[in-house]
Protein backbone atom coordinates (compact mmCIF):
# COMPACT_ATOMS: atom_id res chain seq x y z
CA UNK A 1 0.00 0.00 0.00
CA UNK A 2 1.01 3.40 -0.63
CA UNK A 3 1.11 4.90 2.92
CA UNK A 4 4.48 5.16 4.20
CA UNK A 5 6.14 8.46 5.80
CA UNK A 6 9.63 8.82 7.90
CA UNK A 7 9.96 9.95 11.30
CA UNK A 8 12.92 11.84 10.59
CA UNK A 9 11.59 14.66 8.32
CA UNK A 10 8.06 14.56 10.57
CA UNK A 11 6.73 17.83 12.10
CA UNK A 12 6.28 15.90 15.58
CA UNK A 13 6.98 12.83 16.99
CA UNK A 14 5.56 11.33 20.11
CA UNK A 15 6.85 7.50 21.41
CA UNK A 16 4.00 5.42 23.56
CA UNK A 17 5.27 2.16 25.40
CA UNK A 18 2.25 -0.22 25.61
CA UNK A 19 2.97 -3.41 28.24
CA UNK A 20 0.71 -6.35 27.72
CA UNK A 21 -2.60 -5.24 29.50
CA UNK A 22 -2.88 -2.17 27.51
CA UNK A 23 -1.87 -4.17 23.77
CA UNK A 24 -5.04 -5.96 24.32
CA UNK A 25 -7.38 -2.32 25.06
CA UNK A 26 -10.72 -2.49 23.24
CA UNK A 27 -10.90 1.14 22.71
CA UNK A 28 -11.65 1.92 19.43
CA UNK A 29 -11.84 5.17 17.58
CA UNK A 30 -15.64 6.65 16.78
CA UNK A 31 -14.99 6.48 12.91
CA UNK A 32 -14.95 2.68 12.97
CA UNK A 33 -18.18 2.70 13.96
CA UNK A 34 -19.55 1.63 10.57
CA UNK A 35 -18.33 -0.57 7.71
CA UNK A 36 -16.68 2.00 5.44
CA UNK A 37 -13.46 1.90 2.60
CA UNK A 38 -10.68 3.74 4.61
CA UNK A 39 -7.76 5.72 3.13
CA UNK A 40 -5.16 4.10 6.00
CA UNK A 41 -2.88 1.38 4.84
CA UNK A 42 0.61 0.15 5.99
CA UNK A 43 3.77 -1.43 5.64
CA UNK A 44 4.88 -4.41 7.54
CA UNK A 45 8.70 -3.96 9.17
CA UNK A 46 10.91 -5.64 11.08
CA UNK A 47 9.07 -6.69 14.06
CA UNK A 48 6.33 -4.52 13.39
CA UNK A 49 4.03 -2.44 11.06
CA UNK A 50 3.72 1.19 10.05
CA UNK A 51 -0.37 2.54 9.19
CA UNK A 52 -0.43 6.30 7.85
CA UNK A 53 -3.68 8.07 8.03
CA UNK A 54 -4.91 10.80 6.72
CA UNK A 55 -3.59 13.37 9.41
CA UNK A 56 -0.64 11.36 11.01
CA UNK A 57 1.33 7.99 10.83
CA UNK A 58 2.84 5.67 13.55
CA UNK A 59 5.25 2.27 14.05
CA UNK A 60 4.27 -0.17 16.21
CA UNK A 61 7.47 -2.34 16.85
CA UNK A 62 7.60 -4.91 19.38
CA UNK A 63 10.45 -4.41 21.95
CA UNK A 64 12.82 -7.34 23.34
CA UNK A 65 11.07 -7.26 26.54
CA UNK A 66 7.65 -7.72 25.41
CA UNK A 67 6.40 -4.24 25.06
CA UNK A 68 4.73 -2.85 21.97
CA UNK A 69 6.44 0.92 20.83
CA UNK A 70 4.90 3.35 19.05
CA UNK A 71 6.20 6.56 17.46
CA UNK A 72 3.74 8.49 15.84
CA UNK A 73 4.35 11.63 13.17
CA UNK A 74 2.61 14.34 11.79
CA UNK A 75 2.11 13.66 7.68
CA UNK A 76 3.88 16.16 5.61
CA UNK A 77 0.97 17.14 2.79
CA UNK A 78 1.75 17.69 -0.92
CA UNK A 79 -0.72 19.58 -3.41
CA UNK A 80 0.41 17.20 -6.25
CA UNK A 81 -0.09 14.24 -4.72
CA UNK A 82 -4.41 15.10 -5.35
CA UNK A 83 -4.38 14.94 -8.93
CA UNK A 84 -4.74 11.96 -10.92
CA UNK A 85 -2.17 10.03 -12.66
CA UNK A 86 0.60 12.21 -11.46
CA UNK A 87 -0.03 10.93 -7.82
CA UNK A 88 0.38 7.49 -8.71
CA UNK A 89 4.46 8.26 -9.68
CA UNK A 90 4.63 10.03 -6.31
CA UNK A 91 2.98 8.18 -4.42
CA UNK A 92 4.86 5.31 -5.01
CA UNK A 93 8.31 7.10 -4.73
CA UNK A 94 7.49 8.04 -1.06
CA UNK A 95 6.54 4.67 -0.69
CA UNK A 96 9.44 3.44 -1.82
CA UNK A 97 11.82 6.06 0.16
CA UNK A 98 10.58 6.15 3.10
CA UNK A 99 9.59 2.61 3.63
CA UNK A 100 12.77 1.68 3.52
CA UNK A 101 13.75 4.37 6.12
CA UNK A 102 10.81 2.63 7.76
CA UNK A 103 12.27 -0.53 7.82
CA UNK A 104 15.68 0.30 9.35
CA UNK A 105 13.95 2.44 12.12
CA UNK A 106 11.77 -0.86 12.95
CA UNK A 107 15.54 -2.83 12.77
CA UNK A 108 16.99 -0.29 15.18
CA UNK A 109 14.19 -0.48 17.70
CA UNK A 110 14.07 -4.47 17.38
CA UNK A 111 17.08 -4.96 18.13
CA UNK A 112 17.59 -6.80 14.85
CA UNK A 113 21.40 -7.00 14.68
CA UNK A 114 24.05 -8.99 13.32
CA UNK A 115 27.57 -9.41 13.87
CA UNK A 116 29.42 -7.08 11.81
CA UNK A 117 31.76 -8.77 8.90
CA UNK A 118 35.34 -8.18 8.73
CA UNK A 119 34.12 -6.11 5.38
CA UNK A 120 32.12 -4.25 7.50
CA UNK A 121 34.49 -3.21 9.98
CA UNK A 122 36.98 -1.88 7.45
CA UNK A 123 34.43 0.05 5.85
CA UNK A 124 33.79 1.59 8.97
CA UNK A 125 36.85 2.41 9.94
CA UNK A 126 36.92 4.02 6.59
CA UNK A 127 33.93 6.09 6.59
CA UNK A 128 33.85 6.66 10.02
CA UNK A 129 29.95 8.18 10.72
CA UNK A 130 29.46 8.24 7.08
CA UNK A 131 29.58 4.05 6.85
CA UNK A 132 25.59 3.69 7.46
CA UNK A 133 24.99 6.35 4.63
CA UNK A 134 27.69 4.72 2.37
CA UNK A 135 26.42 1.54 2.72
CA UNK A 136 22.75 2.59 2.02
CA UNK A 137 23.69 4.17 -1.74
CA UNK A 138 26.16 1.12 -2.55
CA UNK A 139 22.96 -1.02 -1.31
CA UNK A 140 20.57 1.20 -3.60
CA UNK A 141 22.64 1.45 -6.91
CA UNK A 142 23.22 -2.67 -6.39
CA UNK A 143 19.32 -2.95 -5.88
CA UNK A 144 18.65 -0.37 -9.18
CA UNK A 145 21.21 -2.48 -11.27
CA UNK A 146 19.88 -5.57 -10.11
CA UNK A 147 16.12 -4.67 -10.89
CA UNK A 148 16.91 -3.37 -14.32
CA UNK A 149 18.62 -6.63 -15.09
CA UNK A 150 16.30 -8.53 -13.91
CA UNK A 151 12.94 -6.50 -15.39
CA UNK A 152 14.39 -4.99 -18.25
CA UNK A 153 17.21 -6.04 -19.72
CA UNK A 154 17.24 -9.95 -19.09
CA UNK A 155 13.17 -10.44 -20.11
CA UNK A 156 13.07 -7.78 -23.32
CA UNK A 157 16.66 -10.53 -24.53
CA UNK A 158 14.86 -13.48 -23.68
CA UNK A 159 11.84 -12.42 -25.80
CA UNK A 160 13.90 -11.29 -29.03
CA UNK A 161 15.20 -14.62 -29.45
CA UNK A 162 11.83 -15.40 -30.09
CA UNK A 163 11.81 -13.36 -33.11
CA UNK A 164 11.58 -16.50 -35.75
CA UNK A 165 8.83 -17.74 -34.58
CA UNK A 166 6.73 -15.17 -32.60
CA UNK A 167 5.20 -11.81 -34.59
CA UNK A 168 6.26 -8.52 -33.12
CA UNK A 169 2.93 -7.95 -31.49
CA UNK A 170 2.65 -11.08 -29.39
CA UNK A 171 6.71 -10.70 -28.42
CA UNK A 172 5.62 -8.08 -25.87
CA UNK A 173 3.40 -10.62 -24.15
CA UNK A 174 6.11 -13.12 -23.92
CA UNK A 175 8.29 -10.45 -22.19
CA UNK A 176 5.24 -9.33 -20.07
CA UNK A 177 4.75 -12.90 -19.09
CA UNK A 178 8.54 -13.57 -18.41
CA UNK A 179 8.51 -9.95 -16.39
CA UNK A 180 5.30 -11.82 -14.21
CA UNK A 181 7.38 -15.62 -13.93
CA UNK A 182 10.39 -13.47 -12.46
CA UNK A 183 8.61 -11.77 -10.03
CA UNK A 184 6.49 -14.66 -8.62
CA UNK A 185 9.30 -16.16 -8.73
CA UNK A 186 11.42 -14.26 -6.52
CA UNK A 187 8.31 -13.53 -4.06
CA UNK A 188 7.98 -17.70 -3.43
CA UNK A 189 11.51 -17.85 -2.99
CA UNK A 190 12.11 -15.21 -0.32
CA UNK A 191 8.91 -16.45 1.12
CA UNK A 192 11.19 -19.46 2.37
CA UNK A 193 13.44 -17.38 4.28
CA UNK A 194 12.44 -17.62 8.19
CA UNK A 195 13.24 -13.27 8.71
CA UNK A 196 11.19 -12.73 5.86
CA UNK A 197 8.87 -14.88 6.69
CA UNK A 198 7.55 -13.44 9.97
CA UNK A 199 7.58 -10.22 8.06
CA UNK A 200 5.31 -11.63 5.66
CA UNK A 201 2.90 -12.75 9.11
CA UNK A 202 3.07 -9.00 10.26
CA UNK A 203 2.25 -8.00 6.74
CA UNK A 204 -1.42 -10.75 7.33
CA UNK A 205 -1.77 -8.47 10.64
CA UNK A 206 -1.73 -5.20 8.92
CA UNK A 207 -4.28 -6.19 6.43
CA UNK A 208 -6.52 -8.04 8.72
CA UNK A 209 -6.48 -4.93 11.13
CA UNK A 210 -7.28 -2.77 8.84
CA UNK A 211 -10.28 -5.02 6.79
CA UNK A 212 -11.51 -5.11 10.56
CA UNK A 213 -11.71 -1.39 10.74
CA UNK A 214 -13.29 -1.38 7.38
CA UNK A 215 -15.97 -3.82 8.51
CA UNK A 216 -16.77 -1.37 11.47
CA UNK A 217 -16.19 -3.54 14.08
CA UNK A 218 -14.50 -3.04 17.26
CA UNK A 219 -10.30 -3.14 16.67
CA UNK A 220 -9.68 -6.40 19.37
CA UNK A 221 -7.14 -9.56 18.52
CA UNK A 222 -10.53 -11.92 18.77
CA UNK A 223 -11.97 -9.60 16.17
CA UNK A 224 -9.30 -8.61 13.43
CA UNK A 225 -8.35 -12.25 13.56
CA UNK A 226 -11.65 -13.36 11.85
CA UNK A 227 -10.98 -11.43 8.85
CA UNK A 228 -8.81 -12.23 5.56
CA UNK A 229 -5.32 -11.34 4.91
CA UNK A 230 -5.97 -10.29 1.83
CA UNK A 231 -6.49 -6.77 0.55
CA UNK A 232 -7.35 -5.03 -2.64
CA UNK A 233 -5.01 -1.96 -1.87
CA UNK A 234 -1.50 -4.26 -1.30
CA UNK A 235 1.15 -3.03 -2.62
CA UNK A 236 1.68 -7.08 -4.00
CA UNK A 237 -1.52 -6.66 -6.28
CA UNK A 238 0.24 -2.99 -7.20
CA UNK A 239 3.46 -4.20 -8.32
CA UNK A 240 1.49 -7.04 -10.23
CA UNK A 241 -0.91 -4.69 -11.89
CA UNK A 242 2.20 -2.75 -13.13
CA UNK A 243 3.55 -5.59 -14.82
CA UNK A 244 0.47 -6.15 -16.35
CA UNK A 245 -0.43 -2.84 -17.40
CA UNK A 246 3.23 -2.86 -19.04
CA UNK A 247 2.49 -5.74 -21.45
CA UNK A 248 0.28 -3.39 -23.04
CA UNK A 249 1.97 -0.22 -23.09
CA UNK A 250 5.22 -1.81 -24.48
CA UNK A 251 3.19 -3.49 -27.42
CA UNK A 252 2.34 -0.30 -29.26
CA UNK A 253 4.54 0.27 -32.16
CA UNK A 254 6.76 3.45 -31.12
CA UNK A 255 8.13 0.86 -28.46
CA UNK A 256 10.66 -0.68 -31.01
CA UNK A 257 12.28 -4.40 -31.57
CA UNK A 258 15.11 -3.80 -33.63
CA UNK A 259 17.20 -1.59 -30.67
CA UNK A 260 17.32 -3.32 -27.30
CA UNK A 261 18.91 -0.62 -25.78
CA UNK A 262 16.33 1.97 -27.45
CA UNK A 263 13.38 -0.35 -25.96
CA UNK A 264 14.96 -0.21 -22.52
CA UNK A 265 15.06 3.61 -22.57
CA UNK A 266 11.87 3.82 -23.89
CA UNK A 267 10.57 1.39 -21.79
CA UNK A 268 12.00 3.48 -18.44
CA UNK A 269 11.00 6.94 -19.97
CA UNK A 270 7.45 5.17 -19.97
CA UNK A 271 7.56 3.74 -16.00
CA UNK A 272 6.17 7.11 -14.55
CA UNK A 273 2.70 6.54 -17.22
CA UNK A 274 2.50 2.72 -16.33
CA UNK A 275 3.01 3.59 -12.77
CA UNK A 276 0.00 6.54 -12.80
CA UNK A 277 -2.55 4.10 -14.51
CA UNK A 278 -1.56 1.35 -12.33
CA UNK A 279 -1.87 3.29 -9.03
CA UNK A 280 -5.26 4.89 -10.52
CA UNK A 281 -7.09 0.90 -11.39
CA UNK A 282 -5.56 0.04 -7.44
CA UNK A 283 -7.89 3.07 -6.53
CA UNK A 284 -10.96 1.94 -8.20
CA UNK A 285 -10.51 -1.65 -6.98
CA UNK A 286 -9.60 -0.25 -3.57
CA UNK A 287 -12.65 1.65 -3.54
CA UNK A 288 -15.66 -0.37 -5.20
CA UNK A 289 -16.67 -3.84 -4.48
CA UNK A 290 -18.51 -5.41 -7.92
CA UNK A 291 -17.70 -7.69 -10.44
CA UNK A 292 -15.03 -5.89 -12.78
CA UNK A 293 -13.17 -4.74 -9.44
CA UNK A 294 -12.70 -8.28 -8.48
CA UNK A 295 -11.77 -9.29 -11.04
CA UNK A 296 -8.71 -6.47 -11.22
CA UNK A 297 -8.06 -7.86 -7.98
CA UNK A 298 -8.07 -11.14 -8.70
CA UNK A 299 -4.72 -11.55 -9.62
CA UNK A 300 -2.59 -9.55 -6.41
CA UNK A 301 -4.90 -11.24 -3.86
CA UNK A 302 -3.83 -14.71 -5.56
CA UNK A 303 -0.40 -13.59 -4.95
CA UNK A 304 -0.56 -11.97 -1.76
CA UNK A 305 -1.17 -15.77 -0.47
CA UNK A 306 2.93 -16.20 -0.69
CA UNK A 307 3.20 -12.66 0.64
CA UNK A 308 1.33 -12.53 3.97
CA UNK A 309 1.13 -15.57 6.49
CA UNK A 310 -1.62 -15.89 9.17
CA UNK A 311 -0.57 -13.72 12.29
CA UNK A 312 -0.03 -15.03 15.50
CA UNK A 313 -1.79 -12.79 18.66
CA UNK A 314 1.21 -11.29 19.58
CA UNK A 315 1.41 -9.57 15.77
CA UNK A 316 -1.96 -8.55 15.64
CA UNK A 317 -1.63 -6.61 18.87
CA UNK A 318 1.49 -4.35 17.26
CA UNK A 319 -0.71 -3.81 13.99
CA UNK A 320 -4.06 -2.65 16.28
CA UNK A 321 -1.78 -0.67 18.42
CA UNK A 322 0.01 1.08 14.77
CA UNK A 323 -3.93 1.20 13.52
CA UNK A 324 -5.48 3.02 16.43
CA UNK A 325 -2.53 5.85 16.95
CA UNK A 326 -3.86 6.93 13.15
CA UNK A 327 -7.30 6.77 13.30
CA UNK A 328 -9.03 10.16 12.58
CA UNK A 329 -11.90 11.65 15.07
CA UNK A 330 -14.12 12.78 12.37
CA UNK A 331 -14.32 10.90 8.81
CA UNK A 332 -11.14 12.50 6.86
CA UNK A 333 -10.22 8.95 6.29
CA UNK A 334 -12.92 7.98 3.87
CA UNK A 335 -11.17 6.34 0.94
Amino acid sequence: MFTMNIPENAETENTIVQNEAEETATVCAPSCAAAKKTSIGGQAVIEGVMMRGPEKSALSVRMQNGDIETETWNNKRYKIAKFPFVRGVFNFIVSLTQGYKTLMRSAEKSGFEEEPSKFDQKMEKLFGDKFYKVITVIASVIGVALALVLFMFLPAWIASLTESFVPETLRSVVEGLIKIVIFILYVYLTSKLSDIRRVYQYHGAEHKTIACYEAGEELTPENVAKHKRFHPRCGTSFLLIVLIVSIMVFSLPFVPWDNLLLRVAIKLALLPVITGIAYEIIKLAGRHDNFITRIISAPGIWLQRLTTNEPDRSQIEVAIASMKAVIPNDESDIW
